[in-house]
């Protein structure tokens, strides 16, 4: 799953970009990977702006920077669609429609008996299941416009994109290869950045249902310093009331989105079994604390397993750009 953009070349650079910083991860090309050289560069505010390019010269040129800076120039490279441009949907199709004709399908019923809230998506799809009436078909899509608009950018800075993915599915990635996933269970994924969260829902190891949501986010409320590790770190100064309220929204929403689950999708058959917290905020420590105390179902962090923490641990800010690296792995 994903989007089928590209082919997979060798010696891939990962490269995550979100509306406040631009991260980059190489793997080796060991067995079992191990990772080799990561690093971050804040990026300011107004320049990427809810996932779509707002300005692309002061992008180009950040960018264009940490390609000499990270010695990654004229290579292949993976990247995140931005989560704020893409849409999970679960559609129905006829159940005559073999297997290798549903993406042509699926591109003749977009726009028309499929409706999205863009024009000329890209657009991956995962088969649910077939009744002998009719096929349930997971659809991602995304607006062709603003991912090519990443791709060409990278493109005419001398990088070749080769694979494009979304974060739920990377960050299932990475869990699954700590060997912690089951595919019983009903998992929640929180992603919580500084910017925005992510929500989704797998059924074993298929995201169901994703939501987008954007936290307020005031640079003067923040100070930030490139730390020892190469990552970014931010202090928040500003006041403590108003993070309270931001948090307190996303957990309505979380809570929203369960029973959603519960009843819509599951038909009450079926419930969220396991929490997995993951993100660059400053305060996840305490939005895991929080959330443990909150709700009944379990809660774990993602972190890398053990045997790999002895090889040097991936900071916490780049697990989601690993598991992005983990994607044509065997």
């Amino acid at each position: 799953m994903g989007f089928s953009l590209f082919s997979a070349k060798n010696r891939i650079i990962n490269l995550v970009l979100n509306d406040h910083s631009i991260r980059f991860l190489e793997l080796k090309q060991t067995n079992p990977p191990t990772t080799q050289k990561w690093s971050e560069r804040f990026l300011p505010p107004g320049i990427i702006v809810d996932g779509k390019i707002v300005d692309i010269d002061s992008l180009a040129n950040i960018l264009e920077q940490c390609i000499e800076e990270w010695k990654i120039q004229r290579r292949s490279i993976r990247f995140l669609v931005p989560d704020p441009l893409v849409i999970i949907r679960k559609v129905s199709i006829p159940a005559d429609i073999q297997e290798d004709e549903i993406k042509g399908y699926l591109y003749l019923e977009l726009g028309s008996t499929i409706h999205l809230p863009f024009e000329e998506p890209v657009f991956d799809y995962h088969l649910l299941t077939n009744t002998g009436k009719a096929q349930e078909v997971l659809l991602f899509a995304a607006p062709h416009q603003f991912v090519m608009e990443y791709a060409e950018l990278f493109s005419s800075l001398k990088l070749n994109p080769v694979a494009a993915d979304i974060s739920p599915l990377s960050l299932y990635r990475l869990y699954h290869h700590s060997d912690r996933s089951n595919e019983k269970d009903i998992l929640f994924t929180v992603q919580f950045d500084l910017t925005s969260v992510n929500l989704c829902i797998f059924d074993g190891s298929v995201p169901m249902v994703m939501r987008q949501f954007t936290l307020p986010f005031n640079i003067e409320d923040w100070e930030h310093n490139q730390g020892l590790s190469g990552l970014v770190e931010f202090t928040y100064k500003g006041a403590s009331e108003e993070l309270v309220v931001q948090f307190e929204d996303i957990f309505k929403e979380i809570n929203k989105l369960v029973d959603y689950y519960r009843f819509s999708l599951s038909n009450e058959k079926q419930d969220v079994t396991k929490f997995l917290v993951n993100g660059d905020h400053p305060m996840l420590k305490a939005i895991y604390d929080e959330m443990t105390e909150r709700f009944e179902v379990p809660v774990e962090m993602l972190s890398l397993p053990a045997d790999e923490k002895r090889k040097g641990s991936v900071p916490s800010n780049l697990l989601l750009s690993l598991g992005l690296a983990l994607k044509e792995v065997q």
